[in-house]
């Protein structure tokens, strides 16, 4: 019998009449009525011989008629980047991403990264790089809000810390170029659509110099070898996020109160 945990997951995205607030805290507001993801597994799979993640990664989904909502609370005792430059390429260092294919036809969709410095990168991809797919880079959406509380103290090798949070505000309006096939679909959705969304969570190998800084090993940058940890909500099945049709469903309901039948 199959993992549940590596079939495609499943979401119940609730919508709400009082704007989600984008301070960091996941637990007040219309954030504390909406459902946690599972926990995220290796993106390979879990019970697969990979490694389960040493920290803990999950993320939870709002929406209402401007946005699509995304909170994520990441554990991490060491929280440090330096990548601060908008439109870098960011998981070349510790990050989240999320990808979303409206359409679910798997061409045409959306990446967006983020790390603990608020640093984003945002690309459309017209198609899976194992198809010949390209990368346009940066597609920045305009009206996207993204914050980032750090619950600890970033690039402080001193000490502990307990991990950092990403709440990310996506208007409807940047998603609507994504979702065309077939062109009767809507932009908000409408309650009862599904759309395809997964998210990542890449984490490096680090060490600490002789002057306290963190430095990612290794220092050199390669795209065919893997010397980072990739955890996932939906399961890929092998390192490699572009396998759209893998990605979780999530379905837009009506107001936070159902989703109490989601747990």
């Amino acid at each position: 019998m199959m993992n549940p945990r590596n079939t495609v997951q499943q979401y119940l995205c609730g919508y709400t009449s009082t704007q989600p607030t984008l301070n960091g805290r996941l637990d007040i507001g219309a954030w504390a009525s909406a459902a946690w993801t599972a926990d995220f597994i290796d993106i390979r799979g879990s019970g697969t011989g990979a490694p389960e993640p040493r920290f803990r990664t999950r993320a939870k989904l709002l929406w209402d008629n401007a946005f699509l909502y995304v909170g994520a609370e990441l554990e991490e005792p060491h929280v440090w980047t330096n990548i601060s430059e908008k439109n870098s390429v960011v998981y070349w260092q510790n990050d989240f991403e999320i990808f979303v294919d409206p359409d679910a036809d798997g061409l045409n969709y959306y990446e967006l990264e983020v790390n603990a410095l608020n640093t984003i990168w945002e690309l459309t991809l017209d198609k899976p790089y194992n198809k010949g797919g390209t990368a346009t880079h940066p597609t920045n959406i305009p009206g996207l809000v993204s914050t980032v509380h750090v619950n600890g103290t970033i690039n402080d090798a001193s000490d502990i810390d307990v991990g950092w949070n990403v709440q990310v505000a996506i208007p409807w309006e940047g998603l609507k170029k994504y979702n065309i096939k077939p062109p009767s679909r809507s932009t908000p959705p409408n309650i009862g659509d599904s759309w395809r969304i997964n998210f990542s969570r890449v984490e490096w190998p680090f060490r600490i110099d002789e002057a306290g800084k963190y430095v990612r090993v290794p220092d050199e940058n390669r795209w065919d070898v893997h010397y980072e940890d990739n955890w996932v909500w939906s399961s890929q099945g092998e390192i490699n996020m572009h396998l759209p049709e893998k990605w979780g469903t999530v379905t837009f309901i009506g107001e936070l109160d159902e989703l109490k039948i989601q747990n």
